[in-house]
């Protein structure tokens, strides 16, 4: 076994595990994509509710938590993407939901410590995530990005200039160190697939500054093929259910934020 190695232990899934209900977005990839992946990955059936139910039917759930009515669940989510159980438990933020799937599929490691580990990547890419989405709404999230475009350029330029190319070069050398061909180890774990959407996201995005940060992170960007490559994950990619990046979403496209020298 490879030094430094996380085994996982599958458990028995839960009766609900067929059960799960994504609620999202349907237009964009977005956080939801993290889910669906981790979903796709694990095999498990699932309603993407957005896309198969259609976005007004995500839009009147979320309304109802605002509600002070009787009825309106205490611990309710603030936004999507939330999963729902079988039996009306509601699953909310990025992480949480990733690392749900992950538990219930033997995409997380049973050993709390190893667990935590997990996390911490899981979260990682989160706080990531968020700083993407700052490089193109960096004063309000209530403004069109046509209306904070100069402080975008500012943001950016720090962010593709400064921020990516750290936070890849720590991912390299988290992957590096664990010995073996994932994220933690001997054995993939959902941060492996949160962390290929990430490269991916970052590649559309970013495509001159993803290339300059990646050119000496290897063994990251070997992984993020190896992972897209996995039968599951690939098929879900090629298929009709998997959304284009657009500019509606969190990673956006917009040359001008590029900000970087050709490598």
């Amino acid at each position: 076994e490879a030094a430094g190695a996380m085994v996982d232990n599958k458990r028995e899934r839960p009766d609900n595990a067929a059960s799960l209900r994504l609620y999202y977005h349907p237009e964009i990839p977005g956080r939801g994509e993290f889910v669906r992946l981790v979903l796709e990955e694990a095999g498990l059936d699932y309603v993407d509710v957005g896309r198969v139910e259609g976005g007004d039917v995500v839009r009147a759930r979320c309304a109802a938590f605002k509600s002070e009515e009787a009825g309106a669940p205490a611990l309710r989510p603030f936004a999507p993407p939330f999963l729902e159980l079988e039996d009306g438990t509601l699953i909310s933020q990025t992480a949480s939901c990733v690392m749900y799937v992950g538990e219930i599929s033997g995409l997380v490691p049973s050993d709390p410590a190893k667990r935590a580990v997990v996390n911490a990547l899981v979260l990682t890419v989160a706080d990531i995530s968020a700083e993407v989405h700052d490089t193109h709404h960096p004063l309000k999230v209530s403004l069109y990005y046509e209306d904070q475009k100069d402080a975008a350029k500012l943001r950016a330029a720090e962010f593709v200039g400064l921020r990516l190319p750290k936070q890849l070069k720590y991912l390299d050398e988290t992957l590096r160190a664990g010995g073996g061909d994932f994220m933690c180890g001997a054995s993939l774990t959902v941060a492996d697939v949160v962390v290929m959407h990430l490269l991916n996201g970052l590649e559309h995005a970013f495509p001159r500054g993803y290339k300059k940060a990646t050119a000496a992170t290897h063994a990251l960007v070997a992984l993020a093929k190896r992972i897209r490559e996995r039968p599951r994950i690939k098929a879900y990619l090629e298929s009709d259910r998997c959304k284009p990046f657009n500019e509606n979403g969190l990673f956006r496209k917009y040359p001008e934020l590029d900000i970087a020298e050709d490598p």
